[in-house]
């Protein structure tokens, strides 16, 4: 970095001089300043406009400023207290921790871009006032919750418990940037309850959760709530365990059986730059250490560990491709060669040799990559390039930073706005500013690779040769008199077709219109493209295929440099757009969904449903919980990149059936549990949180609202664009009232958080739609209520269900929500599914129902057959297997705790009521119907078929149904 001086404001460009002239004409004592001062003040105006805005509002300020810039700082925490009177309200409290933190940040700004602090004082300095600011307001909060709450103490040591805070990220890394989040950890030691003195031993105690979770909720009031004086650091407790999900404040047994048990790699990054940075109540130090030994045997392993290298390596390809995604290649955090790389590349070595070397515990980057050189682990010359580069990525940060006071990485790409930056970054244009930016990134990137990356490296592209060949066929489209006989001799199935359709794709007014370097994209990508399309079988459907994703990709040709510089990408994209249409239309809809191409390995693993939930967690780990359009295009783009994998999975091959259904399934109970998460925190930021149903004097931590899955959900057989048939139930007392401003019942409460769920889930955006939400299955159908309590939904089961009612509860399954409300409803749905029936009624109503549904939704067409609602299919076992649960639960319960079809059969056979034979030819014909669904779907073929088709299983069916539901339906075996 040029060291660029400013002697006086005159040296500037006229259009920067008039945003210093003009900011210092509204502080109030800035012509009473010295020369040297008024300079200073000048470099402070020109990086931030945050610094202007302040100091107009608080021109009291500027003398102590001024007089700061170079002299020792007296530490922070003596500074706050000396300003505490003892008799402030809370309101007080918080607005003189606003004003000081936003002093300090303009000290810190003024030193760093006046050349008198280093970033890494800077980032000490920022990273001390956040932890004092949080132990100040510990300390402030803490006595009071005493006096109103009694004493937390434990219940087998029975000492006062303290509570720790654990700074995860760069503030445990001692890194804090100018307008950093906070990522923090509560907990304490021992569970138990609180204690009163013995003049107010007639008190009623809390439980130590609670009052840890009282302290924990004001100190993030008192630090992350915006008021008019501001905020002073933005909280992110979403490192915790179980994420939002999970308690806000945990013991330490709770922390230590969760990381032992279901502890993620992210998590073990996360926890090397973990440290307790405050701290209140008796024993909080002994507390801390005792907390941080607990973790270290998680984040550090005993042995030498190179499996770091392909964790971090599959951390860094989904941060890529939300990168790509989200357009973030100008984030000098995240983009290639940024911040994030350097600091990846000291984890790795602290990752696979920190449990042995205790040394490379060094949570700050630059003393580590030293630490690294020192051992010869990377060459000197490397570090010394990695801490230069790093040092200018965190100034550039900085910079970006002080300007507004605002959380981004990405650089100005206003012209005005850019040469303002490189003044401040010490160059004299934009372009000298951006060339050593992008010297820095590249190397950064380079030594990244050279540590992290595969060793096996990118698969290879098609022969050479094909593609120079392709590229002579191609370079003459518009004007190739041979072209059809040309294509025949590469074996091009309608030659005649394929020339159409290339030509029709270079006759593209879009393509006429690209800049030169998105034409030369394209001509480098093209003859790639038809050399793996020779290899297909089916060549010109699958070109047909591809061709409407290049034609929706034309003036986004970034993904075409995706494509050719991953040649394996190319490959899986050409393989499932000619396996199936569904993901041809998926991916030129949705191009974004490229990026999932790149890796073979996580599109054809598929996870299961506690790692889908994680990547879900990671995936918006940081994304604001307020900016709820980021979320909705978040849930949006995770749930249809598993969509994409699960349908690659299945027409490789690589699942079968059951797995598919699985992992449908699953995915959508992540994306529901996430949900509903995500709206019970905006409904408590809005309305506080509602009354408990056991005890309404106190307060529900989490939820007491259940999502119960009907139909495919709730029988763990979704297929592609399944829609969710659902029903919410709550259990609260209804008259009960939140605790916040915005004070409303209970009933309205969960009424408004099932609404806010079905907008989230059902809006249509750009994205299109997260899932078809159904609620028509809750009772009274669409003039019920949203939500039900679960005495109501029992006494209209008990009362007033229809027949077709109670066979859907057959089906019905809990899929998220509060645990013990869960258990509940299953409670209820077993006895209200084993209730004796009368067996000919309840067959003239199955029987009536089915014949209802077969004469408006079945294909009326004697020449076709409907696979799901013709005689034979897949309904007409449905509805057999539902009949049959509720004909006998009463004296073979086991036949209602499942809820999905195959099983329930089982149990059939199993309790002798259906005979073997039958219970094989039902799951024969099932799972040959749901493949042949599948089939269809990723076809976009229709689902009535030629009469020809299935006509054994349609007739085994047909009898079985005669016998089961004939004139006397009776069990086949006896009971």
């Amino acid at each position: 970095m040029s060291d660029l001086p400013l002697a006086n404001i005159s040296a500037l460009p006229p259009s920067l001089a008039k945003i210093i002239t003009s900011s210092l004409t509204g502080i109030a004592g800035a012509e009473a300043l010295a020369d040297v001062e008024r300079l200073q003040l000048a470099r402070l105006l020109l990086a931030s406009d945050y610094a202007a805005q302040q100091l107009q509002n608080h021109p009291e300020w500027l003398a102590e400023l001024m007089q700061s810039a170079n002299a020792a700082r007296s530490p922070f925490k003596s500074q706050v207290v000396e300003r505490l009177s003892g008799d402030e309200t809370e309101d007080d409290f918080n607005r003189l921790l606003r004003q000081f933190r936003q002093q300090q940040q303009l000290r810190i700004i003024l030193r760093e871009f006046n050349g008198l602090a280093s970033v890494a004082e800077s980032t000490a300095d920022l990273t001390e006032l956040a932890s004092h600011l949080i132990e100040v307001a510990l300390a402030w909060h803490y006595p009071k919750l005493c006096q109103q709450f009694g004493t937390p103490v434990g219940r087998q040591s029975g000492l006062p418990q303290a509570m720790v805070v654990l700074g995860m990220g760069k503030l445990g890394a001692w890194e804090l940037n100018l307008s950093s989040d906070i990522d923090l950890i509560f907990a304490f030691p021992e569970s138990g309850e609180t204690q009163f003195s013995a003049e107010d031993s007639g008190r009623k105690p809390i439980d130590n959760q609670q009052f840890f979770l009282k302290l924990g909720q004001r100190l993030i009031k008192s630090l992350d709530t915006v008021t008019v004086d501001g905020f002073c650091f933005r909280i992110d407790m979403r490192l915790r365990p179980h994420g939002d999900s999970g308690a806000l404040v945990s013991n330490f047994n709770a922390i230590e059986d969760y990381y032992q048990t279901q502890g993620r790699d992210w998590e073990r990054f996360a926890m090397i730059k973990a440290r307790p940075v405050a701290w209140v109540g008796q024993g909080g130090a002994q507390a801390a250490d005792k907390l941080m030994a607990l973790l270290t045997p998680f984040t550090y392993r005993k042995y030498v560990d190179f499996s770091a290298f392909d964790s971090l390596r599959s951390m860094k390809t989904m941060i890529s491709r939300e990168v790509h995604r989200k357009g973030l290649q100008e984030d000098v955090k995240l983009g290639a060669g940024g911040i994030r790389e350097v600091e990846f590349i000291g984890q790795a070595f602290q990752l696979i040799r920190g449990g042995r070397d205790e040394q490379l515990r060094e949570r700050r980057v630059l003393p580590l990559l030293a630490l690294l050189a020192e051992w010869e682990l990377i060459p000197l010359a490397s570090q010394q390039a990695l801490s230069r580069a790093y040092e200018f990525l965190r100034h550039t940060e900085h910079a970006i930073q002080a300007l507004a006071d605002k959380q981004t990485q990405s650089l100005p790409m206003e012209p005005a706005l850019q040469a303002r930056f490189a003044w401040v970054m010490g160059f004299e244009s934009w372009d000298s500013f951006y060339q050593t930016l992008e010297q820095h990134r590249q190397l950064v990137h380079q030594e990244f690779k050279a540590v992290i990356a595969d060793p096996d490296g990118e698969a290879e592209a098609a022969e050479e040769s094909d593609i120079v060949q392709w590229q002579g066929f191609l370079a003459d489209i518009p004007d190739q008199p041979s072209a059809e006989a040309w294509l025949a001799e590469r074996n091009f199935d309608d030659p005649a077709n394929v020339y159409k359709h290339l030509k029709d794709l270079y006759s593209q007014r879009a393509l006429s219109m690209m800049q030169a370097s998105g034409r030369d994209r394209f001509d480098r990508f093209m003859p790639r493209l038809m050399a793996m399309i020779e290899q297909e079988s089916a060549k010109a459907a699958s070109l047909q295929r591809v061709l409407h994703l290049v034609t929706a990709v034309l003036r986004r040709s970034a993904y075409l440099v995706l494509l050719i510089e991953n040649p394996a990408a190319l490959a899986q994209l050409v393989k499932l757009c000619a396996a199936s249409e569904w993901i041809a239309d998926q991916l030129s809809k949705h191009p974004a969904l490229l990026d999932e191409l790149i890796d073979p390995r996580s599109l054809y693993s598929p996870p299961d449903r506690a790692q889908l939930a994680d990547e879900l967690r990671q995936a918006t780990l940081r994304i604001n919980r307020d900016d709820l359009e980021a979320q909705m295009e978040a849930l949006r783009y995770f749930r249809m990149a598993h969509g994409l994998r699960v349908a690659a999975s299945e027409v490789a091959g690589v699942l079968p059936l059951m797995k598919v259904s699985d992992y449908l399934t699953w995915l959508a109970e992540a994306v529901l549990e996430y949900v509903q998460q995500l709206t019970w925190e905006m409904m408590v930021a809005r309305h506080g949180y509602p009354s408990q149903s056991s005890d309404p004097s106190l307060l529900a931590e989490t939820a007491e609202f259940i999502v119960v899955g009907y139909g495919k959900l709730g029988g763990i057989e979704l297929g592609h664009g399944s829609d969710l048939d659902l029903v919410f139930v709550h259990d609260t007392d209804i008259n009960g009232q939140t605790d916040g401003e915005r004070s409303i019942d209970n009933q309205t409460f969960y009424t408004r958080m099932g609404q806010k769920m079905i907008h989230i889930l059902n809006t249509q955006t750009v994205s299109g739609q997260l899932y078809e939400v159904d609620m028509r299955l809750r009772p009274s159908g669409n003039s019920g209520m949203l939500v039900t309590s679960l005495n109501a939904f029992e006494k209209y089961q008990r009362g007033e269900a229809w027949t077709w009612e109670q066979q859907a509860l057959v089906r019905g399954r809990v899929v998220c929500g509060n645990g013990e409300l869960a258990q509940k409803f299953e409670q209820l749905r077993l006895a209200l599914l084993c209730v004796p029936r009368d067996l000919p009624k309840l067959a003239e109503d199955v029987v009536t129902m089915r014949e209802k549904m077969r004469t408006s939704l079945g294909s009326g067409n004697k020449a076709g057959f409907h696979l799901k609602q013709d005689a034979g299919g897949i309904v007409d076992i449905e509805f057999m297997v539902q009949y049959a649960a509720l004909a006998w639960a009463h004296q073979v319960p086991a036949l209602v705790r499942y809820s999905d079809n195959i099983r329930i059969l089982g149990c059939l056979e199993d309790a002798n009521l259906m005979a073997t034979e039958d219970v094989a030819s039902l799951i024969r014909a099932y799972k040959a119907y749901r493949s042949m669904g599948h089939a269809l779907a990723l076809q976009r073929q229709s689902v009535t078929l030629d009469d020809s088709q299935f006509r054994p299983e349609r007739t085994e069916v047909e009898a079985i149904w005669q016998r089961l539901l004939g004139p006397s339906p009776i069990p086949v075996g006896g009971v």
